[in-house]
């Protein structure tokens, strides 16, 4: 898929639900929308924002007037993930943004999580656009063991707060299908592989193997990754994403001992980059900058 690629998910039992490349960082079947064309039409997660007119033509291509739109719901507020939030609330009139009760008043007033993010994803910002704020009146505040009611599906919450403490999973009680937020790591569906996820500064080990318990006792039919794509579940998926956490984890650590600089440990996981291939050289270095950032304040944490 390329940037505004429209298709249906056809995994598992899915209905009504379809996903589109948003071209997030300019690469190709990294960020992922989806859009339920459901009796509540809504949108899970809204990209970082700068082609937000990409998730428009969707909706028009699926024959959704913007008007219809009834829910906005980003698994948390990571901006490439709520980034597009204000955006498509100003084009959904009537559509209510419902988010994490912890990330809600950022989507209101974005000033700390812009300035969290430039510090977080360095030279990617110039991929980001400056987000929106979202009226606080169109805000919707969730916690573990709400439902979003779509009419003829219904998103059961999960709080997931391993890779981030405003994120939660949406499990659709309907078709059995979980849209995992990034609590189950980056699917890089052309080599058929999870990769880490671990950004600052709210990264935690062992509440990211938690989160993977919750998505196992719910046991569903498929996986609904923002990066990047539908995928059927399996038990397995799980164990590699846990055995993935655990060795990154191991590796930066060790680096760290041995180096004892936190840049330099950037840097070389940044010049040791895998996926180049995938993502390109730039893409998947920055991704391993991001991702020591995290772990090395997750250990740092740790010594306190």
């Amino acid at each position: 898929m390329t940037r505004g690629d429209l298709r249906e998910v056809t995994v598992g039992d899915c209905s009504d639900l379809y996903y589109v490349d948003t071209g997030m960082y300019d690469t190709d079947e990294y960020g992922a929308v989806y859009i339920y064309d459901a009796a509540r039409p809504a949108v899970v997660d809204t990209g970082i924002g700068t082609h937000h007119e990409v998730l428009l033509d969707a909706l028009d291509e699926l024959d959704i007037a913007p008007e219809e739109v009834a829910v906005i719901a980003p698994t948390h507020v990571h901006l490439d993930h709520a980034g597009g939030a204000g955006y498509l609330a100003e084009a959904c009139p009537n559509a209510e943004v419902m988010v994490h009760e912890i990330g809600a008043p950022h989507l209101v007033d974005p000033t700390r999580l812009v300035e969290g993010t430039k510090a977080a994803v360095g030279d990617q910002w110039e991929f980001y656009v400056e987000p929106k704020p979202v009226p606080e009146e169109r805000v919707v505040e969730l916690n573990g063991g709400d439902t979003i009611n779509l009419g003829d599906h219904h998103l059961d919450v999960y709080h997931a707060p391993g890779h981030a403490p405003h994120q939660v999973l949406f499990h659709d009680r309907d078709d059995d299908a979980v849209f995992t937020a990034d609590a189950a790591g980056i699917w890089v569906p052309t080599v058929e592989e999870i990769r880490q996820t671990s950004p600052p500064p709210n990264f935690d080990l062992e509440e990211c193997l938690a989160d993977l318990d919750t998505i196992r006792d719910l046991h569903p039919d498929a996986l609904l990754y923002p990066h990047f794509g539908p995928r059927e579940y399996d038990d397995e998926a799980m164990d590699e994403y846990a055995a993935v956490l655990r060795e990154w984890v191991a590796e930066v650590e060790e680096k760290y001992e041995e180096l004892g600089d936190a840049e330099a440990v950037e840097d070389y996981f940044a010049e040791n980059a895998d996926l180049v291939d995938v993502w390109g050289e730039r893409k998947a270095s920055e991704e391993a900058r991001l991702n020591v950032r995290g772990v090395v304040t997750y250990l740092d944490r740790q010594k306190e």
